[in-house]
């Protein structure tokens, strides 16, 4: 019923019981990907160095709006160029009110998924390095 949604490997990568390739399937696919798109820097990648995201640019950037803007912005185009089966309806940031120092921003994705129109949402941690 929901094949059109994918399978593809586990993120992480790892094996299952049977010793092949663990496989994520269906909507955990997606939010699978949504993770490796958001933790892999554009450029990391030799052979498909425009994939990722820009978000790890502004690990030393301050904790103000002006990041949090960039942060979204970011998030939103690497989700549109390498996530065609959703469409982000908001990113809401916020500073993690556990991480005293604010290093640390709670990041959360909104978003539908557009064959079954399913609305998801996914918080992503992103770790800043504070200045002194």
């Amino acid at each position: 019923m929901s094949d059109f949604l994918g399978v593809g490997w586990a993120f992480p990568i790892q094996l299952d019981a049977r010793g092949r390739f663990a496989l994520a399937r269906h909507e955990r696919d997606i939010e699978q990907a949504i993770l490796m798109i958001l933790l892999t820097p554009k450029g990391q990648r030799l052979m498909r160095p425009e994939f990722g995201c820009q978000i790890h640019d502004l690990i030393f950037a301050p904790n103000d709006a002006t990041t949090w803007g960039l942060a979204d912005y970011y998030i939103r185009e690497a989700l549109a160029m390498w996530e065609p089966r959703i469409e982000v309806r908001e990113v809401i940031i916020n500073a993690d009110p556990k991480s005293e120092d604010g290093s640390r921003l709670l990041i959360e994705i909104v978003y539908t998924i557009k064959k079954t129109h399913d609305s998801r949402s996914l918080v992503f941690p992103f770790y800043r390095i504070p200045g002194e």
